[in-house]
């Protein structure tokens, strides 16, 4: 069965939550409720901190081809077509995740609920940041194009594989906006990104529970720091040196103003 990606209404600024079934585990039910809270203030109070290593963006780095090869710019137009690579990456995923030929036989019926709520949720974040860097960019300024992956031998109807594979690329995820946030300077964007991490970090939860239900694995003490409650947080060029070392990326492209 093929699951056609649906229309997404960006003017909207509507974000679609599907409810995770009662059934569940009720931990990953509280994280459901306090995280957009929790992950917003981590990022405010990242920005509000001053660093010597903080860059200063001029207006020659938007995005946009240099030497032949595209690079995601610096700013905040910058941090958002970093999001955008990185979206794109998870949209592209769980779409052949969804679309793999043994979805409906070798994932249980939570399994597919849960995986199906994520593809969803990719796609409308693809998207959403496809419309606003399209309305955003200014002249000069160039729209990171639609990236090529390949996943090599992992193999999609695999239950333990998939899992692990959507477990790294949600965890890096969160790390990646919690990371990103203290570059952004447009409040709006910062909001944004605030509600997309807390989004990030429920996916996080939900596919750790699955793998090992009713444990500490939905929040464990590999990904939240257990003296101050935080998520993990990693600048942009970590996240792109390790997302770059999983080789699912073909599509060449820089960031040379990203650190």
């Amino acid at each position: 069965m093929i699951i056609n990606p649906f229309k997404v209404y960006v003017m909207k600024n509507v974000v679609k939550i599907q409810e995770v079934d009662p059934h569940c585990n009720n931990r990953r039910n509280f994280l459901k409720i306090s995280g957009m809270g929790v992950v917003g203030a981590g990022l405010l109070m990242a920005v509000g901190c001053n660093d010597d290593d903080d860059p200063i963006y001029t207006d020659n780095q938007y995005p946009g081809v240099r030497n032949g090869v595209f690079d995601l710019g610096g700013g905040d137009l910058g941090i958002l077509s970093y999001a955008y690579a990185l979206e794109q990456l998870e949209a592209d995923f769980y779409t052949k995740v969804v679309n793999a030929s043994q979805f409906n036989s070798a994932f249980s019926q939570e399994q597919r609920t849960v995986l199906t709520d994520l593809y969803n949720h990719e796609v409308i974040h693809r998207e959403f940041f496809r419309a606003a860097l399209t309305g955003a960019l200014p002249s000069g300024a160039t729209l990171l194009p639609d990236l090529a992956f390949d996943y090599g031998s992992l193999d999609f109807n695999d239950v333990t594989t998939v899992l692990g594979t959507a477990k790294a690329l949600e965890d890096t995820g969160v790390a990646a906006y919690n990371g990103a946030g203290r570059y952004i300077t447009n409040p709006d964007y910062l909001l944004l990104a605030g509600k997309i991490v807390s989004v990030e970090a429920r996916h996080a939860s939900a596919i750790r529970t699955l793998i090992n239900f009713n444990s500490v694995d939905f929040a464990g003490d590999d990904v939240v720091d257990t003296t101050t409650g935080l998520d993990q947080a990693r600048k942009p060029s970590q996240i792109i040196s390790e997302v770059s070392s999983l080789h699912f990326i073909q599509t060449t492209f820089t960031a040379q103003f990203l650190q």
